[in-house]
């Protein structure tokens, strides 16, 4: 039905002809084509735009996916306005779902900020959504669904707002972004099921191998005495990374002499991008809208949602590279500027991610706190990854029984390098002051603030007319691009009344920075990190307003609230199934952020090894989540040829057990999970268990013993997502060779 559906529709509807983004010389008045309305229109003062947002394919990567798009592209039609303008966009949904738009970094009255159920209405399947706002500001910002994983699957697009009588420049708007040929849904639920598939498709595993041939494995072993997984500076594996809706793209008006503004925009949902460019250096002069005093740099990071607007000179008539790099540095997307013969940007070197291991080795505490070792870090002044750039630490080479390092001085731009060039101070009024540290842990991907997610805490109220800082301590090992939803803050940079005005602050592990900013509006405001997944996990707050009024597109504010909670209490599924030639063993699990539902299984060949089944469901306890208190139920089978004791004693006799049983699970040093129980019949077992010890970069292994006597150690090898092949010898069920399913 979704199929025919999308059929009509493209029968219906033909696309109308969409501006491109790297062209001001557009037909604003396009007649419409079959029923859909014109793309824009310029009435007086009103800029209106008519988007029509559908299922699409797309072939990014030798493979047909499913995807979305507005008006049929992706990236969405770029929407451009002069400040002064009212805005009248008209979003159609054509889609057997719900959606909804967010015009990110726009000031504009809360219900049209465009986040379901919290400040807008969901657009629903076959219906029309009116925005209309007043543009306030000028500068480069975007759009995107703020709607399940749809950004992901391509719902986002450019917004250009221009100052009044503004001098006409040479600009090209740059919208990067990410893509996966996999459904964003699963690589929601594989990042939650701690799969580490997508290392394996980075080479980034870091296993036990690894180690020994790069002279690390002290740091490997230190690493999972700590507890602590691979080290890793990005969650995903992605097939492509897109300049403008290509891998590559091509600027070819601008020519020798010429000075152009790249309006750049990361409208990823989980990259940052590394951005250098082979025709000169970048100067950068405006950030998240604002602008900032020039600032001359080699190099620069974008985060997760930020825009910048930078200059770069084209020196001859030749085609130069603006390349922008992954931040794992496992694939780059380009534009080229300029005609002529290529000249290629300097490819950013792999990382060495042992170094990196090594450092977080030193910063993390057994009880998985970090160490900050006395040192006050902020506004990215000191990248702690630098140490495993090649580039900057230099290649170690033997020269005659010495250790040379030959490091390149790059200036890398960091946000103490910003300066607003108009005073930013606030009102001298009192000020609500928040503290907030940045939480969660990798091995089961919970991310959250103070240990909360969006749907364990109320909302945070404040007053207006008053001020609001917020001094963010980041507490992980990730990045976090921080954004707040219809506000600019002051970033407190040390430029005092001039410090630079932002909406998102990409905040570092182990970072302090402090934000704050004039509470003048009313409603409910989002405040999360742009981290799509890690948005979806709970990392997030929501400001309210006290006293405002009520909002008309929220009629029933509590069950709006219970759509809003469901996200980080989403239940994501994980299963294994090996079939192997002695039998099956495998287990199904069922988990959000603190609970999970386990059964496990095994299956003898023979009549005489019978079947075993074991249930847990408990709870996640601490914010490493290394306790797991449960209860459950065993049921077991086998033909008995005498009574069996165990290690303390206790004698079992029967054929068939059914037991109900409490216990703990504690993740020990080297990830190894002991497991102690007591049953119905009086019995206490103790085990233990690790899963996926990483050989090499494909083979695991684990083991299993208890204080019953059963013991068990297999091998797998990774050969995709979801097969492996596998051997395993358990003492009920013996040698057994096959494969493992994975889901």
């Amino acid at each position: 039905m979704k199929i025919l559906f999308f059929l009509m529709f493209s029968l219906l509807f033909p696309l109308v002809s969409l501006c491109q983004q790297e062209s001001m010389s557009m037909d604003m008045g396009d007649s419409p084509k079959g029923d859909r309305l014109p793309f824009y229109q310029k009435i007086g003062g009103r800029a209106i735009y008519h988007l029509y947002i559908g299922d699409t394919s797309v072939n990014y990567s030798a493979k047909n996916r499913p995807a979305l798009a507005i008006n049929g592209t992706i990236p969405a039609p770029t929407l451009y306005f002069t400040e002064g303008d009212t805005a009248e966009i008209y979003v159609h949904n054509t889609m057997m779902m719900e959606t909804s738009i967010h015009w990110h970094g726009l000031i504009l009255p809360n219900r049209y900020d465009g986040v379901s159920y919290l400040t807008t209405t969901p657009i629903k399947m076959g219906e029309t959504h009116y925005y209309t706002f007043p543009i306030v500001q000028n500068g480069t910002y975007w759009y995107h669904s703020h709607s399940m994983m749809q950004q992901q699957s391509g719902l986002y697009g450019a917004i250009i707002i221009h100052k009044r009588n503004e001098p006409p420049v040479k600009e090209y708007t740059l919208l990067l972004s990410d893509w996966t040929d996999e459904n964003p849904d699963q690589v929601d639920r594989s990042l939650h099921n701690a799969t580490d598939w997508y290392g394996i498709r980075k080479g980034s595993t870091q296993s036990y191998a690894e180690a020994i041939r790069a002279g690390h494995f002290k740091t490997k072993l230190t690493n999972e005495w700590k507890r602590m997984t691979a080290m890793d500076v990005s969650d995903v594996y992605y097939d492509r990374f897109l300049s403008n809706g290509k891998p590559e793209n091509e600027a070819p008006q601008f020519k020798a002499g010429d000075k152009v503004k790249l309006r750049i925009i990361n409208g990823s949902s989980s990259t940052y991008f590394w951005l250098k460019y082979a025709g000169s250096k970048l100067t950068v002069i405006a950030n998240d809208g604002k602008d900032v005093e020039p600032v001359d740099v080699d190099r620069m990071i974008v985060g997760v949602s930020e825009t910048y607007d930078v200059v770069v000179t084209i020196p001859d008539n030749k085609s130069y590279e603006f390349l922008a790099t992954a931040e794992d540095r496992t694939k780059s997307t380009s534009l080229w500027l300029g005609t002529g013969k290529k000249v290629k940007s300097e490819p950013m070197p792999r990382l060495k991610y042992f170094e990196g291991m090594k450092m977080m080795n030193d910063m993390m505490k057994m009880d998985g706190s970090m160490n900050d070792m006395g040192m006050k870090m902020s506004l990215q002044q000191m990248d702690m990854n630098t140490v495993m750039y090649p580039e900057i630490t230099g290649d170690v080479k033997p020269v005659k029984d010495t250790i040379i390092q030959t490091p390149k001085e790059i200036i890398t731009l960091n946000y103490a390098m910003l300066r607003s060039p108009v005073k930013t101070t606030l009102p001298n009024i009192p000020a609500k002051v928040l503290h907030f540290n940045l939480s969660g842990n990798m091995n089961r991907y919970v991310w959250t603030i103070d240990n909360k997610t969006v749907s364990e805490t109320d909302k945070i109220l404040i007053k207006k007319g008053e001020n609001v800082r917020i001094i963010l301590y980041n507490g992980t090992m990730m990045r976090h691009p921080m954004h707040l939803h219809g506000h600019f803050f002051r970033l407190l940079n040390g430029q005092g009344d001039y410090s630079p005005l932002k909406s998102v602050v990409d905040i570092m592990p182990m970072e302090t920075d402090t934000l704050e900013f004039a509470a003048t509006e009313s409603g409910d405001w989002f405040f999360h990190c742009h981290i799509l997944y890690h948005m979806m996990s709970g990392m997030g707050r929501i400001f309210s307003y006290e006293n405002s009024p009520a909002n008309p597109e929220v009629p029933d504010p509590q069950a709006a609230m219970k759509k809003i909670y469901a996200d980080d209490r989403k239940i994501h599924m994980a299963a294994k199934v090996g079939l192997e030639s002695n039998g099956s063993d495998g287990e199904v699990m069922f988990a959000n952020t603190r609970y999970q539902l386990q059964t496990e299984w095994r299956i003898g060949l023979n009549n005489k090894d019978g079947y075993e089944s074991e249930s847990h469901l408990g709870r996640y306890v601490g914010q490493m989540q290394w306790w797991f208190p449960y209860v459950g139920w065993d049921f077991r089978y086998r033909k008995m040829d005498g009574p069996e004791k165990d290690i303390f004693g206790h004698i079992s006799d029967k054929d068939n057990r059914k037991v109900f049983c409490i216990g703990v699970e504690y993740t020990l040093p080297l990830l190894v999970k002991a497991d102690a129980r007591f049953d119905s019949d009086g019995k206490l077992r103790f085990q233990l268990m690790r899963e996926d010890v990483p050989l090499s970069k494909r083979l695991r292994f684990n083991f299993m013993v208890n204080t019953d006597r059963e013991y068990m150690a297999g091998l797998r090898y990774v050969v995709t997502k979801y097969f492996s092949v596998s051997s395993h010898y358990d003492s009920d069920m013996g040698l057994g060779a096959g494969v493992t399913l994975t889901y």
